[in-house]
């Protein structure tokens, strides 16, 4: 009976793990003296420096940032009649 439980556990878990993917933002937060921890989730320089307010640390801009790519713009021709 363990078994069968054990085996869906595993299949389960192993359908929802997903790729880890590098977080694409344009400013990180360097915690402590920026040796300890490094988090490039922020979008924008204040929620950076909101994070690492009173905890130690400082803000860099993220020098692998790559802006998404924005959509092509479609070309409506205008029918003449």
């Amino acid at each position: 009976m363990k078994l069968p439980l054990i085996l869906a556990i595993a299949i389960a878990a192993a359908s929802m793990a997903t790729r880890a993917q590098a977080q694409n933002y344009p400013w990180c937060a360097y915690y402590g003296d920026g040796n300890e921890a490094i988090n490039c989730g922020f979008t924008t320089y204040e929620q950076c420096m909101a994070d690492v307010s009173g905890i130690g640390g400082f803000c860099q801009q993220n020098n692998t940032y790559v802006p998404p790519s924005a959509a092509p713009r479609q070309h409506h021709s205008r029918k003449t009649s």
